[in-house]
């Protein structure tokens, strides 16, 4: 028995859920005719001549296209293009225009990789570049132990720049702050090997290059795609509860060495001269020895000739030798000996002839004092 709404009804008097089921009620809305309604709106948006099943094709291909086109994409100098399929790093591209597979299906990243990055540690600078004047001190970062178990402070300024943007965007989840930590970590090593003395002085340069090449090893082990271009300390000092004491001893080794470099200048000075003089005294000797040597070996010779001679001629020789030798004993002598024989009678036997000698070499400066 088919079912008849009967008055008292849900709706009330019989009608149906729209009112009623009577012709003066109003209707239930006519779903085909909404629809039909739509699709002569839109085509009135369409050009005359465009409509149905062709002109939709049209729209759709105009649509594609369009899609098409969106996937060309320009990378400026100095950036990396990074080309992702449905999120899937695919290849980097250089700069210049380029195509790839646009959005949903592709995505392009271009990070500039020639832009140098600065990451300060040890303290914020208010600056750009640099440890500024009001720059405020971290010492969780900048306080460090060192190779002889000593504190040290140390600020230093990192620069890097993007090596391979794929290993930099995909390798590392926050790249600052992995470059900041491995930077930290490896300045602690170099540092943790280095007296402190040597760290705040001499070797100061060293600590940089030691610290630059390992923190380019660490973020290479992690494939981070990153540069580093520099390690730079701005400042390198005792901890500022001890460093007036630390100064103070630093003054006093300052004096000391002060001290040795005088005393090795004024050993430098004098050890030359004294070797100078000890091989001026050693050549004159051996000098000396040449000569006496020579001349002994002279005199032999000269002895040994005359001896020869005086083999072969005894008289002759002796009697030249006793004069030669009377020679040089009376030519200096003051005494005058006249031979009787050879003089004349007028001479006496005895004249002053010494004193008169004398007195004729004494007349010239005696005459010169008047």
């Amino acid at each position: 028995m088919p079912w008849k709404p009967q008055g008292g009804g849900p709706w009330g008097g019989g009608q149906g859920p729209w009112g009623g089921g009577g012709p003066s009620g109003p209707r239930p809305p006519d779903i085909e005719e909404l629809l039909r309604k739509g699709q002569d709106r839109f085509k009135s948006f369409l050009p005359r001549g465009v409509g149905g099943a062709r002109g939709f094709i049209l729209i759709g291909i105009a649509v594609v296209a369009v899609w098409l086109a969106s996937g060309f994409y320009r990378v400026q100098p100095g950036e990396q293009g990074v080309e992702l399929m449905f999120g899937r790093f695919v290849k980097l591209t250089t700069p210049g225009l380029n195509y790839w597979f646009p959005s949903p299906i592709g995505e392009v990243i271009t990070p500039n990789v020639e832009r140098t990055n600065t990451i300060d540690i040890g303290f914020r600078g208010v600056g750009e570049s640099g440890r500024g004047a009001g720059a405020r001190d971290v010492p969780q970062e900048s306080l460090m132990l060192t190779g002889d178990q000593n504190i040290i402070d140390i600020d230093f300024v990192v620069q890097w720049r993007i090596k391979n943007a794929a290993e930099f965007l995909f390798n590392l989840r926050n790249q600052e702050g992995t470059v900041k930590i491995a930077a930290e970590s490896a300045v602690r090593e170099v540092v943790g090997q280095t007296p402190l003395e040597e760290a705040i002085a001499r070797r100061r340069a060293e600590v940089e290059v030691k610290t630059k090449e390992l923190l380019q090893q660490i973020l290479d082990s992690y494939a981070a795609g990153v540069f580093v271009a520099d390690v730079k300390l701005q400042k390198v000092d005792a901890p500022s509860e001890v460093i007036d004491a630390f100064n103070d001893v630093q003054r006093a080794k300052q004096d000391q060495e002060r001290s040795i470099n005088e005393a090795q200048a004024y050993l430098n000075d004098i050890v030359p001269k004294a070797k100078g003089q000890a091989e001026k005294m050693t050549q004159e000797a051996s000098a000396y020895k040449e000569k006496v040597m020579k001349e002994a070996d002279g005199e032999a010779k000269r002895f040994l000739s005359v001896y020869e001679t005086y083999k072969g001629a005894k008289d002759v020789t002796t009697r030249r030798l006793f004069l030669e030798r009377m020679q040089e004993v009376l030519k200096n002598s003051e005494k005058v000996i006249i031979d009787k024989q050879q003089g004349s009678p007028g001479v006496v036997p005895y004249l002053a002839l010494p004193e008169l000698r004398k007195q004729q070499q004494q007349q010239p400066s005696g005459g010169a004092k008047k």
